[in-house]
């Protein structure tokens, strides 16, 4: 049984992921685990993407080094997909959510450009992650926040950080 929670933060690349995360971690205490510098620093990938300009995730690979550190809990773990991790792992799921013309602007000073901007503004304004999130765990842990200004991420970091105060393994 944990004592701590785990939770997960997503949404589409520009919503703000690792800012709150970073930002949480520090409030709360917990400890934040960025999956994108996790693939890169221990090569849990299956080689580079040329055309999308990214590492193939290895979602096997990314599962197994987790899964004792998830199980203690006190885990946030900060990614844009969410459907490949075990179920049990997160007591809380965040799903950031950008107006798109802030996303664009977000995402342009990034360097993303043609199809990468255009398939991560589609994928915001059809709710994707959202919906994925939806599908992969039980609906009352998942909640959406909105991300557009340093004002809604220290709301959302607080709000987050009340729950964390509040929360109790029911496991």
């Amino acid at each position: 049984m944990r004592s701590k929670p785990n939770i997960l933060v997503t949404g589409t690349p520009g919503t703000g992921k690792t800012t709150t995360s970073s930002a949480l971690a520090e409030a709360t205490h917990l400890r934040h685990i960025n999956i994108g510098e996790l693939v890169k620093d221990k090569k849990l990938h299956d080689g580079w993407d040329d055309h999308l300009q990214c590492y193939i995730i290895n979602e096997d690979l990314v599962c197994d080094e987790l899964e004792d550190i998830m199980e203690e809990g006190g885990i946030i773990v900060d990614y844009h997909g969410c459907d490949f991790f075990p179920e049990r792992w997160f007591d809380r799921v965040v799903v950031l959510r950008t107006e798109t013309s802030v996303l664009y602007d977000r995402l342009s000073k990034r360097g993303y450009a043609g199809e990468k901007l255009t398939n991560n503004i589609e994928c915001e304004i059809f709710q994707e992650l959202l919906e994925e999130a939806k599908e992969s765990y039980k609906e009352e842990i998942v909640v959406a926040m909105k991300s557009d200004t340093v004002e809604d991420m220290n709301r959302n970091v607080s709000e987050i950080t009340e729950w964390v105060s509040s929360w109790s393994s029911t496991a």
